[in-house]
């Protein structure tokens, strides 16, 4: 997968993500992008760790599916230290 087909790959997980967690995380589409680029490469690195899984397609389902569950993990670990910054103040 080219580098284009990546950020790609990362701003629709990205967008797909905040729209299966509920609340409002915040962020505008670059914030959505870099967790989106981040989550994906969690979730593929996670693949290939724990089910050895090849993600060289951009149009395979299990490529979509860990690079939508990396974004939603990096989501909700922005979304901690996003509200708990914003406590403190």
């Amino acid at each position: 997968m080219g580098f284009l087909g990546f950020l790609l790959l990362g701003l629709i997980a990205g967008a797909i993500a905040k729209l299966i967690l509920p609340g409002k995380q915040g962020g505008g589409w670059l914030i959505t992008l870099l967790l989106g680029v981040v989550g994906a490469l969690l979730g593929g690195w996670l693949g290939s760790v724990l089910f050895n899984a090849p993600l060289e397609e951009f149009f395979s389902i299990q490529t979509w599916l860990l690079a939508i569950g990396g974004s939603i993990i990096v989501l909700l670990i922005y979304g901690f230290f996003a509200n708990r910054s914003s406590r403190k103040a």
